[in-house]
């Protein structure tokens, strides 16, 4: 037995999934196949992440679509194209060998029942004999109107429960069952990825807008997505305290250091050092509002004058007739004064 052990081969080492990277070309493909087959429709789309991983850090740095169907009535029945799917991974290989399969992508915009079963139909081809990291589901959101990150990854965790089978039996059953936890995922990309994207907005890029306008809508975006952490903290506690979710003591933990780290605003020469200060900077971005008006105001009145005089009979030459007017009717009355 000890001589046939040694020979075998080492079995691959498993790490589990810290964070995710999604790079710009992985988003802007799950775009694509959304609009080219689920716009305008409750359908979703689904996709295979390629990438590498190191150290629980996995970069998704390519995906390509699946042909995914599933029933809306029925949560249980869904169709996903294996032969697509395999034939797709060969011709990547050929093209890029060193990325593999690190995961699959749902448009959702939330987690669904059949995401397990599609968790665990994509995991059969990550290769074997590779250093094993868990595989990822990340969820795009592609609405216009999501202002936080579009990116929310997950993966597989097993949870054991023990549950009594019946009433007359004493002995408690242990049942495993699988179950999704979230994952810190980033946007990330290299520096030829940097240039495209940047070629990308330059045509999106308004110029009409100022940039005050661009840090306001910034501030408005990150109050937004603040006021939307603190409501899911809140339902997540109230959630606990009403015994429908089991308590977290590392979920608990995070939300008391957050809470000792806010500031104190309740101190008077706080509050009046920042409101006299937001008086000051409204009363100067008033005062150049009512200045550029004027200036406008006043450029519009000389280019209406000169164009009124190039075309004739407009408002330069009733002015001067006007004047002309004027100048008769006080000689016509110093002339009565001197009779």
């Amino acid at each position: 037995m000890a001589s046939s052990t040694s020979t075998n081969p080492a079995a691959p080492s498993h790490s589990t999934a810290i964070d995710v990277t999604v790079h710009p070309l992985v988003l802007l493909s799950a775009a694509d196949h959304y609009h080219r087959t689920c716009r305008g429709t409750r359908k979703r789309a689904v996709g295979v992440l390629l990438g590498s991983s190191s150290k629980g850090h996995i970069d998704a740095t390519n995906s390509f679509a699946v042909p995914f169907e599933e029933d809306s009535k029925n949560s249980e029945v869904f169709y996903l194209d294996h032969n697509y799917l395999e034939n797709m991974l060969a011709m990547f290989k050929k093209v890029h060998a060193k990325e593999r399969v690190v995961g699959f992508y749902s448009t959702g915009p939330q987690i669904r029942s059949n995401d397990l079963r599609i968790h665990s139909l994509v995991s059969r081809f990550v290769p074997e004999g590779t250093v094993m990291t868990d595989t990822v589901f990340v969820i795009i959101d592609v609405r216009p109107n999501r202002e936080s990150i579009p990116t929310t990854a997950y993966r597989v965790v097993e949870e054991v429960e023990s549950r009594v089978p019946g009433e007359g039996a004493g002995v408690a059953v242990a049942e495993v069952r699988k179950s999704f936890a979230h994952v810190p995922s980033l946007i990330g990309a290299m520096e030829a990825e940097e240039v495209g994207v940047e070629h990308l907005l330059r045509d999106i890029n308004d110029p009409t807008v100022s940039t005050v306008a661009n840090l306001v809508k910034a501030k408005l975006s990150g109050l937004s997505t603040l006021t939307e952490k603190l409501v899911e903290m809140k339902d997540y506690l109230t959630a606990v305290s009403e015994g429908r979710m089991k308590p977290n003591s590392e979920i608990i933990a995070n939300m008391q250091a957050i809470v000792n780290l806010l500031p104190n605003l309740n101190v008077e020469e706080l509050v009046r050092s920042m409101l006299v200060k937001n008086n000051d900077m409204h009363m100067v971005i008033y005062l150049s509002a009512l200045i550029r008006c004027v200036i406008a105001l006043h450029d519009l009145v000389l280019n209406k004058i000169a164009y009124n005089d190039e075309a004739g009979g407009g408002v330069g030459e009733e002015v001067k007739k006007g004047k002309e007017k004027d100048g008769e009717k006080k000689e016509e009355e110093e002339k009565k004064e001197d009779k």
